[in-house]
C-alpha cells in the first residue's frame, strides 16, 4: 500500500457518505467539490480499490468503501475522546449517531428510547439523528453504511446485517366509543371487515398483511380514508366515519383523550417483532453499541 491515510481525507469520505454527496459535502464541510474528488482518489489510490460507486442520485460507498467508513468512524471518535478527555485546551467535539426506523418504532418506543440514552450524563456530547424509513429501506441504510442504527420488522428480509430482537408490538381495532362494536373485549380481524376503515399512507408490511386476511376471509377490505399518519387515524375513527387497525400501544395512547375504544385483535398474526441493527457490533464505536444495546433492551409490549 502506498502512501498514508490522513485524517482530513478520512473525515471527508465521512462526510460524502452520509451526505450521499460529494456537493453536498463540499457545502457542510466549506471546501470545494474539486478538492473533496481529489481527496478521494488519493484514498482510493493508497487504499487500491475504489471506495465510492456514481450514481444518478448522488454516490454510494463500494462494500470496501463501507468497511472503511467503519474504521473511520471508530478513528474520528477516539480522536474526539482524545482531545476531550486528554487535551487541556481541546475544543467541545461531540458525536453524531444516524438512526433509521420504521414509523411504528418511532412511533411506540424510538424518540422515548433515544431521549432515554440521552438523559444520561455519560452521554452529554452525543447528538442523535432519527429518520423515518420503511423496513426495507432501514436495511438498506444500514449495509450502504448511511445510517449506524436501524430500527425495522423482524420479517423483512434482514440478511447482511447483524440484529438483535427488540419489542414486540401487537395490534388491535380502534372504533369510536358509539360504534356497533365499542363493547367487544376482543375481535377477529375478518368481523371488522364488515366495516369501513381507515387506512394510513404507505402502511407497508402491516397494510399487505391485512389485504392477505382479507382475501383468505372472502371479504374486501374497504378504505373510506388513506389518512398520512396515526394521529389523524385517530380522529377519524373518533368522528365515527371508519374504523382502523393499529397497533395497540399507540391507539391506547391517543384513547386517553378521544372518544375511542381499543379492542385487541385475536388473529395470531396480531403480534410482530422490531429488530435494531447494524452492518457489525464489534465494528460500532462505544456509543453506537451502547444505544444498539439500548434499544434492544426495550420492555415488551403487553396487552390489556
Amino acid at each position: 500500500m502506498a502512501g498514508k491515510i490522513d485524517l482530513t481525507s478520512l473525515q471527508l469520505f465521512v462526510a460524502v457518505c452520509e451526505c450521499r454527496s460529494i456537493a453536498q459535502a463540499a457545502e457542510l464541510q466549506n471546501i470545494t467539490a474539486s478538492a473533496i474528488s481529489k481527496r478521494i482518489t488519493q484514498l482510493e489510490q493508497v487504499v487500491g480499490t475504489p471506495l465510492l460507486v456514481r450514481m444518478n442520485s448522488g454516490v454510494a460507498p463500494t462494500n470496501e468503501g463501507v468497511r472503511l467508513l467503519d474504521h473511520a468512524r471508530n478513528i474520528l471518535y477516539d480522536l474526539e475522546l482524545i482531545e476531550r478527555d486528554v487535551g487541556t485546551n481541546a475544543r467541545s467535539l461531540r458525536g453524531w449517531l444516524r438512526v433509521f426506523s420504521n414509523r411504528s418504532a418511532n412511533a411506540e418506543f424510538v424518540t422515548a428510547a433515544v431521549t432515554s440514552f440521552l438523559t444520561d450524563a455519560k452521554h452529554r456530547h452525543i447528538d442523535i439523528q432519527v429518520e423515518e424509513m420503511t423496513s426495507h429501506e432501514v436495511i438498506a441504510g444500514v449495509k450502504n453504511g448511511i445510517a449506524t442504527l436501524g430500527v425495522c420488522w423482524a420479517e423483512i428480509d434482514i440478511a447482511g446485517v447483524e440484529w438483535r430482537p427488540s419489542r414486540r408490538e401487537t395490534l388491535s381495532a380502534v372504533v369510536a366509543v358509539d360504534h356497533p362494536l365499542a363493547n367487544r373485549e376482543r375481535i377477529a380481524f375478518s368481523e371488522t371487515l364488515d366495516y369501513e376503515q381507515v387506512g394510513i399512507t404507505s402502511g407497508g408490511p402491516v397494510t399487505n398483511q391485512l389485504r392477505r386476511e382479507s382475501v383468505r376471509a372472502g371479504k374486501l377490505l374497504r378504505y373510506r380514508v388513506v389518512a398520512p399518519t396515526f394521529d389523524a387515524m385517530i380522529r377519524v375513527v373518533a368522528s365515527g366515519l371508519a374504523l382502523a387497525i393499529m397497533p395497540s400501544e399507540i391507539a391506547r395512547r391517543y384513547a386517553r383523550g378521544s372518544r375511542i375504544t381499543v379492542i385487541p385483535l385475536t388473529d395470531p398474526w396480531r403480534e410482530r417483532q422490531f429488530a435494531v441493527c447494524c452492518r457489525s457490533r464489534r465494528a460500532l464505536p462505544k456509543p453506537a453499541a451502547e444505544l444498539f444495546e439500548h434499544l434492544a433492551a426495550v420492555s415488551v409490549s403487553t396487552e390489556p
